[in-house]
């Protein structure tokens, strides 16, 4: 019996249309519909039954909060439904990563959540496209993609959501993991995992997901890039805009330039959660200075400052502590 998939289309250049086959930049995206997205690969009859809806059609730089919580609400849907045994979800590059880590935070059950896309729009030649299409679906069926949480997919190659991110602007193998690389490939149209699962669901993500399906924004939470000269004003501005947390990406091991540690010491102090990332590609947030610590900063941990900033933003709604946080960044 065939596995039972289903394709969420959310946009972005995997169903972007332009006016020249050989234009890769200038495209509309998400112009092309589920319909025919699934019409150009014919091949996933073959490997299971397939069906699709369009859950929205936009260019992924401009998704909002309220949009990835109605990707989540409806995953959440799919999952708990029994003729359901797997879903892929069409989804833009630029924000890709940030969608595919906060399903992940928030996957509850072992059937397989897989995320693709394309660095050429469907209309363009050798459109990348339709063989991610066909891979996803692939590995949304493979019994050994079961229990690894989401999943993201693009070049025949295998991520997890919560290391994958987008290395290059434009090449079609831009999506790479730079700490601890893919988990897996489809080698000819089959389904490979070169190592055994590592699920980073947050506890309870069962009632976490039911209680984000009820939230229609999230807490404001900045990311603050760090540079030579910064002296922390902008700290000051986002607090007293109301943020309830802050993201400061910082040089190499999260470090951070002493004005600015001052205004994000005086920002804990007002009760705003303020995690430690870095703008570095690879690596790991560790435990540096003792005035971080001492100032109740969290360490990002493996990682990157936008995942970093989507992890509190549950966090808060969840009511989880810095020290929930601090155990799950370990």
């Amino acid at each position: 019996m065939q596995k039972r998939i289903h394709i969420l289309a959310m946009g972005g250049t995997i169903a972007g249309s332009a006016n020249d086959s050989s234009a890769t930049t200038g495209y509309q995206a998400g112009a092309v519909g589920i319909v025919e997205l699934m019409a150009a690969v014919p091949q996933v009859k073959e490997i299971a039954e397939v069906t699709g809806e369009q859950l929205a059609a936009i260019d992924s730089k401009d998704i909002t909060a309220a949009e990835q919580l109605q990707l989540v609400s409806r995953v959440r849907e799919l999952l708990l439904k029994g003729d359901v045994d797997g879903v892929v979800i069409t989804h833009g590059t630029d924000t890709m990563e940030e969608s595919a880590y906060l399903l992940d935070l928030v996957h509850f059950a072992d059937k397989p959540v897989v995320i693709t896309g394309a660095m050429r729009p469907a209309t363009a030649l050798s459109a990348d496209g339709p063989l991610n299409i066909l891979d996803a679906v692939r590995v949304a069926a493979a019994d050994s993609a079961r229990d690894r949480g989401v999943l993201v997919v693009l070049n025949n190659e295998i991520h997890s959501a919560r290391l994958v991110t987008k290395m290059s602007t434009t090449a079609v193998e831009t999506f790479q993991s730079p700490v601890g690389g893919a988990i897996g490939a489809i080698n000819d149209g089959v389904v490979v995992f070169y190592h055994g699962a590592e699920l980073h669901h947050l506890p309870n993500a069962l009632s976490v997901s039911e209680k984000l399906t009820s939230q229609k924004e999230l807490p404001y939470v900045p990311v603050l890039y760090g540079h030579s000269d910064d002296d922390g004003r902008l700290v000051k501005l986002v607090a007293d805009e109301g943020a309830k947390g802050i993201v400061y990406a910082g040089m190499g091991n999260g470090s951070i330039p002493a004005r600015v540690e001052a205004e994000l010491g005086a920002a804990v102090e007002q009760g705003i959660v303020v995690i430690r990332a870095s703008s570095s590609i690879s690596g790991m947030v560790t435990k540096a200075e003792a005035s971080y610590e001492e100032a109740g900063f969290i360490a990002s941990g493996l990682l990157n400052p936008r995942k970093a900033r989507l992890l509190l933003q549950v966090a808060l709604v969840c009511g989880k502590s810095a020290a929930d946080l601090r155990k799950f960044l370990a």
